[in-house]
Protein backbone atom coordinates (compact mmCIF):
# COMPACT_ATOMS: atom_id res chain seq x y z
CA UNK A 1 0.00 0.00 0.00
CA UNK A 2 1.67 3.36 -0.77
CA UNK A 3 1.77 6.17 1.23
CA UNK A 4 -0.97 8.17 -0.02
CA UNK A 5 -3.39 5.16 -0.35
CA UNK A 6 -6.04 4.09 1.82
CA UNK A 7 -8.64 1.89 2.70
CA UNK A 8 -12.05 3.15 0.85
CA UNK A 9 -14.64 3.83 3.83
CA UNK A 10 -18.57 2.47 3.68
CA UNK A 11 -20.85 4.78 5.48
CA UNK A 12 -24.75 5.82 5.05
CA UNK A 13 -25.34 9.14 3.28
CA UNK A 14 -28.83 10.46 5.20
CA UNK A 15 -30.96 12.95 4.00
CA UNK A 16 -34.57 14.34 5.40
CA UNK A 17 -37.07 13.86 2.82
CA UNK A 18 -40.46 15.94 3.10
CA UNK A 19 -43.34 16.94 0.81
CA UNK A 20 -42.78 20.46 -0.60
CA UNK A 21 -39.43 22.05 -1.80
CA UNK A 22 -37.52 19.26 0.24
CA UNK A 23 -38.80 16.28 -1.82
CA UNK A 24 -37.26 18.03 -5.30
CA UNK A 25 -34.47 18.97 -3.19
CA UNK A 26 -33.72 15.60 -2.69
CA UNK A 27 -34.08 14.54 -6.24
CA UNK A 28 -31.46 16.78 -6.85
CA UNK A 29 -29.08 15.86 -4.12
CA UNK A 30 -29.80 12.05 -5.07
CA UNK A 31 -28.97 12.77 -8.99
CA UNK A 32 -25.64 14.59 -7.87
CA UNK A 33 -24.42 12.07 -5.93
CA UNK A 34 -24.71 9.54 -8.60
CA UNK A 35 -23.16 11.68 -11.25
CA UNK A 36 -20.17 12.77 -9.21
CA UNK A 37 -19.66 9.93 -7.17
CA UNK A 38 -20.52 7.07 -9.11
CA UNK A 39 -18.33 4.69 -6.71
CA UNK A 40 -20.01 5.37 -4.08
CA UNK A 41 -20.24 2.19 -2.35
CA UNK A 42 -22.46 3.28 0.68
CA UNK A 43 -26.20 3.27 0.74
CA UNK A 44 -28.26 6.63 0.48
CA UNK A 45 -31.16 6.85 3.02
CA UNK A 46 -34.14 9.15 2.65
CA UNK A 47 -35.57 9.82 6.54
CA UNK A 48 -38.67 10.78 5.58
CA UNK A 49 -41.18 11.80 8.96
CA UNK A 50 -44.46 9.88 9.36
CA UNK A 51 -48.46 11.52 9.82
CA UNK A 52 -48.82 11.91 13.38
CA UNK A 53 -50.76 14.39 16.18
CA UNK A 54 -47.19 16.95 15.71
CA UNK A 55 -47.96 17.51 12.04
CA UNK A 56 -50.44 19.85 10.71
CA UNK A 57 -50.60 17.72 7.39
CA UNK A 58 -48.92 14.43 6.15
CA UNK A 59 -45.38 15.43 5.60
CA UNK A 60 -44.77 12.02 3.44
CA UNK A 61 -43.60 12.38 0.00
CA UNK A 62 -46.98 11.89 -1.58
CA UNK A 63 -45.50 12.24 -5.65
CA UNK A 64 -45.72 8.37 -7.09
CA UNK A 65 -43.23 9.59 -9.98
CA UNK A 66 -40.88 11.51 -7.57
CA UNK A 67 -40.61 8.40 -4.81
CA UNK A 68 -39.85 6.08 -8.21
CA UNK A 69 -36.83 8.51 -9.45
CA UNK A 70 -35.01 8.90 -6.16
CA UNK A 71 -35.69 4.85 -5.99
CA UNK A 72 -34.27 4.11 -9.05
CA UNK A 73 -30.93 6.63 -8.03
CA UNK A 74 -30.58 3.95 -5.43
CA UNK A 75 -32.34 6.13 -2.17
CA UNK A 76 -33.89 3.97 0.10
CA UNK A 77 -36.89 5.44 2.10
CA UNK A 78 -36.56 4.78 5.94
CA UNK A 79 -39.56 6.11 8.11
CA UNK A 80 -39.48 7.95 11.45
CA UNK A 81 -41.95 9.18 13.97
CA UNK A 82 -41.97 12.61 15.35
CA UNK A 83 -42.14 12.79 19.56
CA UNK A 84 -40.94 15.60 19.78
CA UNK A 85 -40.67 18.50 17.24
CA UNK A 86 -43.03 17.96 13.86
CA UNK A 87 -44.86 21.31 12.35
CA UNK A 88 -43.54 23.53 15.05
CA UNK A 89 -39.98 22.92 14.69
CA UNK A 90 -39.59 20.93 11.38
CA UNK A 91 -35.41 21.48 12.01
CA UNK A 92 -35.99 18.65 14.44
CA UNK A 93 -36.52 16.06 11.71
CA UNK A 94 -32.89 15.82 11.61
CA UNK A 95 -32.37 14.69 15.43
CA UNK A 96 -35.25 12.53 15.45
CA UNK A 97 -34.44 10.54 12.06
CA UNK A 98 -31.41 9.46 13.52
CA UNK A 99 -32.84 6.89 16.02
CA UNK A 100 -34.68 5.34 13.05
CA UNK A 101 -31.11 4.79 11.20
CA UNK A 102 -28.88 1.80 10.96
CA UNK A 103 -27.50 1.43 14.90
CA UNK A 104 -23.58 1.07 14.72
CA UNK A 105 -23.22 2.00 11.03
CA UNK A 106 -20.89 5.31 10.04
CA UNK A 107 -23.66 8.02 8.62
CA UNK A 108 -23.31 11.49 6.78
CA UNK A 109 -26.30 13.25 6.93
CA UNK A 110 -26.50 16.21 4.48
CA UNK A 111 -29.40 18.86 4.34
CA UNK A 112 -31.35 18.49 1.14
CA UNK A 113 -30.52 21.93 -0.30
CA UNK A 114 -26.78 20.24 -1.01
CA UNK A 115 -25.30 19.01 -3.87
CA UNK A 116 -22.36 16.57 -4.19
CA UNK A 117 -19.44 17.99 -6.68
CA UNK A 118 -16.84 15.66 -6.29
CA UNK A 119 -15.85 12.33 -4.62
CA UNK A 120 -17.47 12.00 -2.07
CA UNK A 121 -15.91 8.12 -0.80
CA UNK A 122 -12.21 10.12 -0.79
CA UNK A 123 -13.21 12.15 1.87
CA UNK A 124 -11.39 11.15 4.63
CA UNK A 125 -13.91 11.13 7.66
CA UNK A 126 -12.56 10.07 10.66
CA UNK A 127 -16.17 8.80 12.25
CA UNK A 128 -14.79 8.63 15.67
CA UNK A 129 -14.50 12.38 15.80
CA UNK A 130 -17.46 14.26 15.00
CA UNK A 131 -17.49 17.47 13.21
CA UNK A 132 -20.39 19.50 11.38
CA UNK A 133 -20.42 22.08 8.80
CA UNK A 134 -17.87 25.47 9.37
CA UNK A 135 -19.71 27.38 6.69
CA UNK A 136 -21.82 29.86 8.88
CA UNK A 137 -22.18 33.16 10.34
CA UNK A 138 -22.83 34.40 13.56
CA UNK A 139 -26.12 34.11 13.68
CA UNK A 140 -26.25 32.55 17.69
CA UNK A 141 -26.49 34.08 20.10
CA UNK A 142 -27.25 37.62 19.74
CA UNK A 143 -25.59 39.37 22.74
CA UNK A 144 -27.60 41.95 24.38
CA UNK A 145 -26.49 45.83 25.44
CA UNK A 146 -25.94 44.90 28.68
CA UNK A 147 -25.04 41.37 28.54
CA UNK A 148 -24.50 38.62 29.06
CA UNK A 149 -21.97 38.27 26.23
CA UNK A 150 -20.50 35.37 24.26
CA UNK A 151 -18.67 33.89 26.98
CA UNK A 152 -21.07 34.05 29.57
CA UNK A 153 -23.82 32.90 27.20
CA UNK A 154 -22.13 29.92 25.76
CA UNK A 155 -20.37 28.60 29.43
CA UNK A 156 -23.92 28.43 30.83
CA UNK A 157 -24.59 25.47 28.37
CA UNK A 158 -21.93 23.55 28.50
CA UNK A 159 -21.95 23.89 32.43
CA UNK A 160 -25.68 22.86 32.24
CA UNK A 161 -23.97 19.57 30.47
CA UNK A 162 -21.06 19.21 32.21
CA UNK A 163 -18.75 19.71 29.63
CA UNK A 164 -15.36 21.69 29.58
CA UNK A 165 -16.00 25.33 28.22
CA UNK A 166 -12.25 26.19 28.15
CA UNK A 167 -11.13 23.02 25.79
CA UNK A 168 -14.00 24.28 22.88
CA UNK A 169 -12.48 27.55 22.50
CA UNK A 170 -9.98 28.78 19.71
CA UNK A 171 -7.75 30.79 21.65
CA UNK A 172 -6.42 31.97 18.37
CA UNK A 173 -9.85 34.64 18.00
CA UNK A 174 -10.20 37.28 20.34
CA UNK A 175 -12.13 37.14 23.34
CA UNK A 176 -16.14 37.77 22.87
CA UNK A 177 -15.71 37.19 18.95
CA UNK A 178 -19.00 34.32 18.02
CA UNK A 179 -15.22 32.78 15.57
CA UNK A 180 -13.71 32.33 19.07
CA UNK A 181 -16.72 29.66 20.14
CA UNK A 182 -17.40 26.28 19.08
CA UNK A 183 -20.43 27.19 16.14
CA UNK A 184 -21.49 25.03 13.19
CA UNK A 185 -24.26 25.17 10.42
CA UNK A 186 -25.88 21.81 10.83
CA UNK A 187 -25.87 21.69 6.65
CA UNK A 188 -23.99 18.11 7.44
CA UNK A 189 -22.70 16.04 10.44
CA UNK A 190 -21.17 12.37 11.02
CA UNK A 191 -20.01 10.15 13.38
CA UNK A 192 -19.76 6.85 13.79
CA UNK A 193 -23.24 5.89 15.31
CA UNK A 194 -26.40 7.51 14.33
CA UNK A 195 -28.43 6.25 17.47
CA UNK A 196 -25.66 6.90 20.08
CA UNK A 197 -25.41 10.72 17.99
CA UNK A 198 -29.09 10.73 18.15
CA UNK A 199 -29.84 10.11 21.77
CA UNK A 200 -27.52 12.59 23.12
CA UNK A 201 -28.54 15.63 20.24
CA UNK A 202 -32.47 14.81 21.29
CA UNK A 203 -31.20 15.25 25.13
CA UNK A 204 -29.50 18.34 24.82
CA UNK A 205 -32.33 20.15 22.35
CA UNK A 206 -34.93 19.23 24.69
CA UNK A 207 -33.05 20.44 27.98
CA UNK A 208 -32.41 23.73 26.34
CA UNK A 209 -35.83 23.87 24.66
CA UNK A 210 -38.01 23.20 27.93
CA UNK A 211 -35.12 24.37 31.06
CA UNK A 212 -32.35 26.78 29.15
CA UNK A 213 -30.60 28.37 31.32
CA UNK A 214 -31.10 31.86 32.77
CA UNK A 215 -28.06 33.53 30.81
CA UNK A 216 -30.17 32.51 27.40
CA UNK A 217 -33.80 34.23 28.88
CA UNK A 218 -33.44 36.88 25.98
CA UNK A 219 -32.59 34.57 23.67
CA UNK A 220 -34.04 32.95 20.63
CA UNK A 221 -34.34 29.25 20.00
CA UNK A 222 -35.96 29.27 16.95
CA UNK A 223 -34.53 28.38 14.48
CA UNK A 224 -31.46 28.53 16.11
CA UNK A 225 -32.23 25.26 18.54
CA UNK A 226 -30.21 22.34 16.29
CA UNK A 227 -27.15 24.71 15.60
CA UNK A 228 -26.87 25.50 19.59
CA UNK A 229 -26.57 22.10 20.80
CA UNK A 230 -24.55 20.99 17.95
CA UNK A 231 -21.45 22.22 18.82
CA UNK A 232 -22.07 20.46 22.69
CA UNK A 233 -23.05 16.96 20.78
CA UNK A 234 -19.33 17.18 19.09
CA UNK A 235 -17.99 18.00 21.96
CA UNK A 236 -19.05 15.62 24.18
CA UNK A 237 -18.55 13.05 22.14
CA UNK A 238 -14.81 13.80 21.19
CA UNK A 239 -15.05 15.83 18.24
CA UNK A 240 -14.58 19.50 17.14
CA UNK A 241 -13.89 22.25 14.49
CA UNK A 242 -10.28 20.37 13.20
CA UNK A 243 -11.50 17.47 12.82
CA UNK A 244 -11.86 17.60 9.02
CA UNK A 245 -9.39 18.34 6.27
CA UNK A 246 -10.86 22.05 5.14
CA UNK A 247 -12.08 22.71 1.32
CA UNK A 248 -13.24 19.52 0.96
CA UNK A 249 -17.03 19.48 2.35
CA UNK A 250 -18.30 23.09 1.66
CA UNK A 251 -15.60 23.30 -1.32
CA UNK A 252 -14.74 20.52 -3.47
CA UNK A 253 -16.59 17.77 -2.62
CA UNK A 254 -20.19 19.31 -1.89
CA UNK A 255 -21.67 22.79 -2.17
CA UNK A 256 -24.73 23.82 0.39
CA UNK A 257 -26.44 25.93 -1.49
CA UNK A 258 -29.95 26.79 0.34
CA UNK A 259 -31.87 28.43 -2.20
CA UNK A 260 -31.51 28.00 -5.81
CA UNK A 261 -31.20 31.47 -6.24
CA UNK A 262 -28.00 31.89 -3.67
CA UNK A 263 -26.90 28.89 -5.60
CA UNK A 264 -26.41 30.99 -8.91
CA UNK A 265 -25.51 34.06 -7.10
CA UNK A 266 -22.82 32.71 -5.39
CA UNK A 267 -21.35 29.12 -6.16
CA UNK A 268 -18.57 27.63 -8.32
CA UNK A 269 -19.17 27.62 -12.17
CA UNK A 270 -18.39 23.73 -11.39
CA UNK A 271 -20.94 23.75 -9.26
CA UNK A 272 -23.67 25.32 -11.83
CA UNK A 273 -22.20 23.00 -14.30
CA UNK A 274 -23.32 19.85 -12.36
CA UNK A 275 -26.30 21.71 -11.40
CA UNK A 276 -27.14 21.70 -15.05
CA UNK A 277 -26.15 18.25 -16.24
CA UNK A 278 -28.13 16.25 -13.89
CA UNK A 279 -30.98 18.35 -14.37
CA UNK A 280 -30.78 17.55 -18.23
CA UNK A 281 -32.47 14.40 -18.75
CA UNK A 282 -36.09 14.61 -19.41
CA UNK A 283 -37.29 12.81 -16.59
CA UNK A 284 -35.64 15.26 -14.30
CA UNK A 285 -37.04 18.42 -16.17
CA UNK A 286 -40.66 16.86 -16.24
CA UNK A 287 -40.56 15.87 -12.39
CA UNK A 288 -38.69 19.67 -11.20
CA UNK A 289 -40.74 21.52 -14.03
CA UNK A 290 -43.93 20.59 -11.01
CA UNK A 291 -41.77 23.01 -8.44
CA UNK A 292 -41.68 26.61 -9.84
CA UNK A 293 -38.38 27.56 -8.73
CA UNK A 294 -36.83 25.05 -10.78
CA UNK A 295 -38.84 25.64 -13.57
CA UNK A 296 -37.91 29.63 -13.52
CA UNK A 297 -34.58 29.47 -12.39
CA UNK A 298 -33.18 26.65 -13.94
CA UNK A 299 -34.75 26.11 -17.28
CA UNK A 300 -36.47 29.39 -17.99
CA UNK A 301 -33.10 31.25 -17.65
CA UNK A 302 -33.77 32.81 -14.45
CA UNK A 303 -30.55 31.80 -12.65
CA UNK A 304 -28.27 33.09 -15.22
CA UNK A 305 -29.94 36.55 -14.74
CA UNK A 306 -28.96 36.32 -11.49
CA UNK A 307 -25.26 35.06 -11.73
CA UNK A 308 -24.82 38.43 -14.02
CA UNK A 309 -25.85 40.53 -10.60
CA UNK A 310 -22.50 39.32 -9.38
CA UNK A 311 -19.05 39.46 -9.10
CA UNK A 312 -17.92 35.72 -7.43
CA UNK A 313 -14.30 37.05 -6.21
CA UNK A 314 -15.84 39.68 -4.71
CA UNK A 315 -19.43 38.96 -2.95
CA UNK A 316 -20.93 40.86 -0.30
CA UNK A 317 -19.63 39.61 3.00
CA UNK A 318 -22.95 38.75 4.18
CA UNK A 319 -25.41 36.52 2.95
CA UNK A 320 -28.61 39.22 3.98
CA UNK A 321 -26.96 41.44 1.14
CA UNK A 322 -26.84 38.91 -1.34
CA UNK A 323 -30.36 37.96 -0.81
CA UNK A 324 -31.14 41.96 -0.73
CA UNK A 325 -29.99 42.67 -4.76
CA UNK A 326 -31.81 39.32 -5.80
CA UNK A 327 -34.78 40.35 -4.17
CA UNK A 328 -34.36 44.14 -5.34
CA UNK A 329 -34.50 42.92 -9.13
CA UNK A 330 -37.10 40.49 -8.24
CA UNK A 331 -35.40 36.78 -8.88
CA UNK A 332 -36.34 35.49 -5.65
CA UNK A 333 -37.47 32.61 -5.50
CA UNK A 334 -37.95 29.30 -2.96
Amino acid sequence: MTRNSRIPQTFNVVIVGQQGRLAYEALLFAASLRHSCPQFQGRLLIAEPQPGPLWDNDPRIIDTALREALTDLGAEFIPFESQHFGSAYPYGNKIEMLSALPAGEPFVFFDTDTLITGDLAAVPFDFDRPSASLRREGTWPEPQLYGPGYTALWKSLYDKFDLNFASSLDLSQPDEYWRRYLYFNAGFFYYRCPREFGALFLRYALAVRDDPPVELCAQSFDPWLDQIVLPLVIHALGGGRDALPSGLLDGSVTCHYRFLPLLYARESDHAIEVLETITAPNQMKKLLKQRDAFKRMVYQGRGAKVRALFDRSNLPRREQAIRNRIKSNGFWMR
